[in-house]
C-alpha cells in the first residue's frame, strides 16, 4: 500500500483524511473492477466502471452539494485524492472519474442554474457521461486556432465543424463544445452543449491509444441547438475552457502521483525479493540511489499538486501557475518515475500486461492532454514574468 502520511500535512483536514480512508477501502473491496476491465469492449467496461463508483458515492465529489454533490463547492483536494488512488489501482477508473468532472466541469463553474439542474444531478448519480469537446485537427495546444462556428440563427445557434480527440466521444450522453464565434469578431469564442441525440453531430471514428481510452473524433453539420444551451456568456468560451483547466490540471498531476506511487510500490516488491550475484536487488547501493530518487520526486510532485488544490479551494488570488506547475512536475516525473520502475524489473517489466509496463503506457498520455508539459511551461514563464496576479496574461494559444 502506497505511502499516506502525505495526509498529515497541513493541506488536509479530517474530511479529507476520511475520504482516503473510505475510498482506500472500498477500492479493496472492489478489486474485481479494477483487474478485469475489458480493453476489447472500452464503452461497456467504462459504462460499468461509471455505475461502480456511483453506487459507492464518490461521483458526488465531481459536482457542487446543490446538485446532489458531497462538497459545497468543487473540492480540488478531493478531486485529486480521489484521482491518486483510482490511478493507483486503474488508470481506467480514473480516466472514467476525472471525465465525469470535467465534462461538466463548465456547466460547474460558469453555466446557468437551469443548466446546473438539468445536467449534474445526473452526473453525480451516473445516469450521463459528459465529454469536454475542445481540441480539433490543427488546433491542440493552439486552441485558439479552432475552425468550429457556431452562427447564430434567430435564437438557436447551428454549430458546424469538426472535433477529434475527444475522451468520452461515443459513449457521452452530452458534449461541452468550444467553438468560434465570428459574429463577435475574430477571437470571439462561445461554449455550447449539445445532447449526444442531436442529428447534426455524429462520431466519426474511434481512435485506439497505446492504452485504451474511449476517444474519437466528431463530426457537426447544421448542428442546431437552442440559446439556453450558452454555458456562461457567448464570447467567453476560451476563458470558460482555461478557466475549467484551471480547476482540473492539478488532478492530472494527482493521477500522474498516483501512476507513480503504484511504480514505487512494484519495485519495491520486486527489489526485495529478487535475488542477483547472491544478493537481493535491493541491496545493491545502485537500487537504493534510484529508489531514493524515486521517492523524493514522489513527495516533491505531492506537495505541488495539493498546494495548487489548497490554493484553488482557498480562494488564493492565484492558481494558474500553481495548477500549471503541479501538473508539469508530477506528470513529467512520473515517466521518470515509470521507466526506472521498467528498468529495475528488467525483462519483466516489459512483458505485457505486468502492472509497470501498464504504467508505462498510461502516464504517458498525461504528458499531452489539458495542455502539453510545453504549454505549461509558457503558462509559468508568462505568469512569473507578470508576478502581479491582476495583470498576469496567459500566453499567446
Amino acid at each position: 500500500m502506497a505511502d499516506r502520511t502525505f495526509l498529515t500535512w497541513p493541506f488536509f483536514d479530517d474530511s479529507h483524511r476520511k475520504l482516503a480512508a473510505d475510498l482506500d477501502a472500498w477500492c479493496e473491496s472492489e478489486r474485481a473492477l479494477f483487474s478485469h476491465a475489458d480493453e476489447t469492449d472500452l464503452d461497456s467496461s467504462c459504462k460499468k466502471i461509471v455505475k461502480h463508483l456511483a453506487s459507492g458515492g464518490w461521483l458526488r465529489y465531481a459536482v457542487p452539494k446543490a446538485f446532489g454533490g458531497a462538497t459545497e463547492s468543487l473540492d480540488v483536494r478531493s478531486l485529486c485524492i480521489i484521482r491518486e488512488t483510482l490511478a493507483r489501482r486503474s488508470g481506467l477508473a480514473d480516466f472514467v472519474f476525472a471525465l465525469q468532472g470535467l465534462g461538466v466541469g463548465p456547466i460547474t463553474e460558469f453555466g446557468s442554474d437551469e443548466l446546473k439542474k438539468k445536467y449534474l444531478p445526473n452526473i453525480a448519480v451516473g445516469k450521463s457521461i459528459g465529454a469536454f469537446a475542445i481540441s480539433e485537427k490543427d488546433a491542440g495546444s493552439d486552441v485558439g486556432a479552432m475552425t468550429t462556428v457556431a452562427r447564430r440563427d434567430g435564437k438557436d445557434f447551428i454549430i458546424d465543424g469538426q472535433k477529434t480527440w475527444i475522451s468520452n466521444a461515443g459513449i457521452a450522453d452530452h458534449y461541452v463544445v468550444f467553438c468560434r464565434l465570428p459574429e463577435n469578431g475574430e477571437k470571439s469564442y462561445i461554449a455550447l452543449l449539445v445532447d449526444a441525440n442531436n442529428a447534426g453531430m455524429r462520431v466519426t471514428e474511434r481512435i485506439a491509444l497505446i492504452s485504451p481510452h474511449p476517444l474519437g473524433t466528431i463530426q457537426f453539420t447544421n448542428c442546431r441547438v437552442s440559446a439556453d444551451a450558452v454555458v456562461g456568456t457567448a464570447g467567453d468560451g476560451l476563458k470558460i475552457a482555461l478557466g475549467t483547466l484551471d480547476v482540473f490540471r492539478s488532478t492530472v498531476g494527482a493521477a500522474a502521483l498516483g501512476l507513480a506511487r503504484r511504480a514505487l510500490d512494484e519495485s519495491l516488491t520486486h527489489t526485495s525479493s529478487r535475488k542477483q550475484f547472491g544478493q537481493k536487488l535491493g541491496d545493491f547501493q545502485i537500487t537504493q540511489a534510484k529508489i531514493a530518487e524515486i521517492a523524493v520526486n514522489i513527495d516533491a510532485s505531492a506537495l505541488l499538486v495539493y498546494r495548487a488544490a489548497w490554493a484553488r479551494d482557498t480562494g488564493a488570488q492565484r492558481i494558474t501557475r500553481e495548477a500549471a506547475m503541479a501538473k508539469l512536475f508530477a506528470t513529467e516525473s512520473a515517466q521518470k518515475i515509470i521507466d526506472d520502475s521498467v528498468q529495475l524489473l528488467g525483462a519483466r517489466g516489459v512483458v505485457a500486461g505486468e502492472p509497470v509496463e501498464q504504467l508505462y503506457r498510461e502516464i504517458r498520455a498525461l504528458r499531452i492532454y489539458e495542455g502539453t508539459s510545453e504549454i505549461q511551461k509558457l503558462i509559468i514563464a508568462a505568469q512569473v514574468l507578470s508576478p502581479n496576479p491582476k495583470t498576469q496574461k496567459m500566453p499567446a494559444k
